[in-house]
């Protein structure tokens, strides 16, 4: 039989076995090889590898999917072709860079080669477990193995490598993958990526050497990466990332030159892994240098409209000022904005330093290249694929062939971010024209949701459970257009509404619009803490028609028409009694109070009014920086049986304080004034001209810290209680607690309300999950009203009296009131007379323009059941009368 020579993936061993030969060879005959007078030895040439004899046939074995020919096609070896044992050897390594095959044998029998294969299996499906922080949409991607294809160890290891990398990326630098196969029938396999996530990475410390003039706490305040501590619970900062790390270094640099350390340099930044690979310590070497004073500072003008002497006189910094490298960059963007605003969009201003060592300065040389002045060519409008072209456009103060003005762009951009239709990265690129002295405004937009509905049910503070349902679409059919109708159901109130606006009527900058409601108001009283009972019922149905032109960019004129229906109830079995025994029903002021009495009614409103708008607010819906002032006032009597005049002052004003930090100021008030003539209740009594319905309320929402109406004028009853004397005798004594107190706020024709609120930042993760928190200080007070009747004129009631048939006597029993507290006239013959109680004591309170103050905290939260808004605040002044309130919240209402 003759033998078989066989080759598999080790490296021929024919060459070393000659070469330690030959060595061994050397080494028996030292003499020879260390004999100086021998000739030198003649070096061959390299031998070619040994021909075993030529290829007389190729069978190609184990395949399954593959072709035999397909096979020999990815190896050199041919039939009738020589041969050698480093040719077979190449041939393997050509089969098995093709990444096809798991094993590979090529047999030589004496010419005949065959070549044995074991392909690779095809992978069935690729499956994650243990991924639960990251889900498997972002793992997914990352993975180039796929189901049918042909599996390879080197592609699941850069599959293992990509994984990894995204955790890390994750901060999760203890994060292991461990690929696994389950072998399937018909050469198929499984491969299970087994993913132990491990905890978040976290920055343990943050070292820094080398500073001297500025603390570490200073330096680590200027960082976004922050040290992990307990009160960092809901921060991103405190994970590691590599990207941030170089970003902290650049921010290191930027805290520096603001100080005047311009020679400032981060010598190195090390983050290295604790051993356990939960944690990583930060260091960094630093050397600050010394500190510069701004040398002589100028500005040189190529161009003619702009004098280099009138802006070096209103630069920020003076010379011997410190240096502040910040300070530069925005007089840099301040001298381009300047340029701009004369139409050269393309000025380059670059600023010359130079830098004295020996005095420590810094002189910097503003330089104003010369520019030909520009004008717009042509507005582009990218991305709005909902919202026309001219929705847009006509909110650009900027036309084609109009004098390029940088302020003019950015009032535009502010302009159209107020619309809400767009995300708030707009922006507008200045890209050169078809010739110099032109320039393209591109408008790059992305279109969020316009449309709104809710469909909500919630809990309130203020009105116990609530259900509501709108719908609004700010941007019907893309033409700007609002349309919105809302139902709202609570246990206090009900409406119905429906409006439509159209800013552009007849694509002239004219807004008309409309609205047409229904409102239902139970308004009540408090009886104690926690019971309430319902005063009155006022029901509103009618119509405004609103009409809106501007004035100049940032005044506008908005008309408005109303008329209004209401109805004022109170319940007839709870505050209605027969007060003059001839059988007829009226209103009981006993019960209800002569206030109240004076309410009920129902009356027709026809009212005109304005409002006076000034606006410069960078944003409507989310401003940060800008003011705002309207002036509203609305005429009834235009027909109806109202009439007054109602006047409205409000203002804000906004103010970034950077890092995020939004403050804000915002005033209000109002005085409504009757042109009615006197009025008089029904026992003659002269009352408020001014009706119930129509005056001012302060308190929840809008004043936070009281209750719902808790601030301004009221009248409280309350009930006396019979107290036994130590000489045995009877008194009665004002009972204060809740139980035995009514409240009944009445409302003012006067107020005022003012707030200061600061909006505080918080890291990615919690604006993601929309927590917006502020503090805030609210002062206000409402007031001016009448004094209105008491009962018995001087606020006290004596109680009733029962007289009942004596004992044997036949007749009826009635009730009549009692002369005074816990006495009673003498009863007709044949009747008794007893005391039944019911006495009470009326107080007006609240009726005066003192502040009221307030101070707190809230939260915003768009969370996924909807709007929650909650606010902590605690009254620091308050009137005799004010009902006071610490938390409120609302949760699916919007606000």
């Amino acid at each position: 039989m003759t033998a078989m020579n066989s080759s598999k993936r080790q490296r021929p061993v024919v060459a070393a076995l000659l070469a330690t030969t030959m060595i061994a060879g050397l080494s028996a005959f030292p003499a020879m090889a260390q004999d100086a007078a021998a000739p030198a030895p003649v070096v061959a040439p390299a031998s070619l590898p040994a021909s075993l004899g030529t290829i007389s046939s190729i069978t190609v074995t184990g395949t399954q999917r593959l072709e035999s020919g397909t096979v020999l096609s990815y190896t050199k070896l041919r039939i009738g072709q020589p041969y050698s044992q480093e040719s077979l050897d190449q041939g393997l390594r050509d089969l098995y860079e093709t990444e096809l095959f798991a094993d590979v044998q090529i047999r030589n029998d004496n010419g005949a080669l065959i070549i044995e294969v074991k392909e690779n299996p095809v992978i069935n499906r690729i499956v994650l477990e243990g991924n639960k922080r990251l889900k498997e949409d972002k793992i997914r991607p990352e993975i180039k193995l796929a189901p049918r294809q042909i599996y390879t160890r080197s592609k699941v290891r850069a599959d293992v490598a990509r994984i990894v990398e995204l955790y890390r990326r994750q901060g999760r630098f203890a994060a292991t993958i461990e690929p696994k196969l389950v072998q399937l029938d018909q050469n198929r396999v499984d491969i299970v990526y087994e993913i132990s996530e491990g905890p978040k990475s976290k920055v343990r410390q943050i070292n820094i050497i080398g500073n001297d003039k500025f603390k570490d706490g200073a330096l680590r305040s200027q960082m976004v990466t922050k040290q992990s501590r307990w009160f960092r619970l809901f921060s991103s900062g405190t994970s590691y990332d590599p990207d941030r790390l170089a970003y902290d270094q650049q921010k290191l640099r930027q805290f520096y030159l603001t100080e005047g350390y311009a020679d400032f340099r981060v010598i190195s930044a090390v983050a290295e892994l604790t051993p356990d690979k939960q944690d990583f310590i930060i260091t960094y070497v630093v050397e600050e240098g010394e500190r510069y004073k701004f040398g002589d500072v100028k500005v040189e003008s190529d161009i003619r409209d702009l004098s280099g002497d009138g802006l070096t006189k209103r630069l920020p910094m003076k010379k011997g000022d410190w240096y502040n490298a910040k300070q530069v960059e925005d007089t840099v963007d301040t001298l381009s904005e300047t340029a701009g605003l004369f139409g050269y969009a393309f000025a380059e201003v670059s600023p010359d330093f130079n830098r004295d060592k020996d005095t420590l300065t810094m002189g910097i040389n503003f330089r104003i290249a010369n520019a030909p002045r520009v004008y717009v060519e042509r507005v582009d409008i990218n991305g709005n694929t909902l919202t026309q072209d001219k929705v847009v456009r006509r909110e650009f103060r900027l036309a084609e062939g109009d004098a390029f003005n940088s302020f003019l762009v950015k009032r535009s951009k502010d302009r159209i971010n107020s619309l809400g239709y767009f995300q708030e990265k707009l922006d507008i690129e200045q890209k050169p024209g078809s010739a110099p002295d032109r320039i393209v405004l591109e408008t790059n937009v992305q279109e969020k949701s316009t449309g709104e509905l809710s469909l909500s049910a919630g809990f309130s503070s203020l009105e116990r459970f609530i259900v509501s349902a709108s719908i609004t679409q700010r941007n019907f059919r893309g033409k700007g257009q609002e349309l919105r109708t809302s139902v709202n159901y609570s246990a206090y109130s009900k409406s119905i509404e429906l409006g439509f606006t159209e800013p552009y009527f007849m694509d002239k900058n004219i807004a008309l619009g409309g609205d047409i409601y229904r409102r239902d108001l139970n308004s009540f009283r408090y009886l104690t803490s926690n019971t309430r009972d319902t005063t009155y019922e006022n029901t509103s149905t009618g119509f405004q028609l609103r009409a809106g032109v501007p004035i100049t960019e940032y005044m506008s004129l908005a008309l408005r028409y109303q008329l209004n229906f209401d109805d004022t109830t109170l319940d007839e079995d709870t505050y209605y009694s027969d007060t003059d025994g001839d059988g007829t029903r009226e209103c009981d002021p006993l019960i209800a109070g002569r206030y109240l009495c004076d309410a009920i009614g129902k009356r027709t409103t026809s009212s005109l009014g304005y409002s006076l708008i000034y606006d410069t607010r960078d944003n409507r819906i989310r401003p940060t920086r800008g003011h705002n002032v309207v002036l509203s006032q609305d005429f009834a009597g235009l027909g109806g049986n109202v009439k007054y005049i109602k006047t409205r002052l409000n203002g804000s004003k906004f103010f970034p304080l950077g890092s995020g930090f939004i403050f804000s100021i915002s005033a209000e008030g109002g005085y409504i004034h009757s042109l009615e003539g006197e009025r008089r209740d029904a026992t003659g009594q002269l009352v408020e001209k001014v009706r119930l319905v129509d005056r001012f309320f302060l308190g929840e929402p809008q004043f936070r810290g009281f209750d719902i109406r808790g601030v301004g004028p009221r009248v409280k009853r309350f009930y006396l209680q019979a107290q036994t004397n130590d000489d045995g005798t009877t008194s009665y004594v004002r009972d204060n607690s809740n139980n035995n107190v009514s409240d009944d706020a009445l409302g003012g024709k006067i107020y005022y309300l003012a707030r200061a609120e600061v909006e505080i930042p918080l890291g990615s993760g919690a604006r993601e999950m929309g927590l917006r928190p502020s503090i805030f200080m609210d002062v206000g007070a409402v007031a001016g009203l009448k004094s209105p009747t008491l009962v018995n004129g001087d606020g006290k009631f004596a109680g009733y009296c029962t007289v009942a048939p004596a004992t044997g006597n036949t007749g009826s029993t009635t009730q009549v009131r009692a002369p005074s507290i816990g006495n009673c006239d003498a009863a007709p013959t044949g009747f008794v007379a007893s005391y039944a109680g019911g006495a009470f004591e009326e107080v007006y309170l609240g009726d005066t323009l003192k502040p009221r103050l307030s101070v707190g905290f809230g939260v915003n939260w768009n969370s996924p059941f909807g709007p929650f808004r909650i606010d902590i605040a605690r009254a620091l002044l308050k009137e005799p009368g004010d009902d006071n309130k610490l938390i409120t919240f609302n949760v699916g209402t919007q606000f």
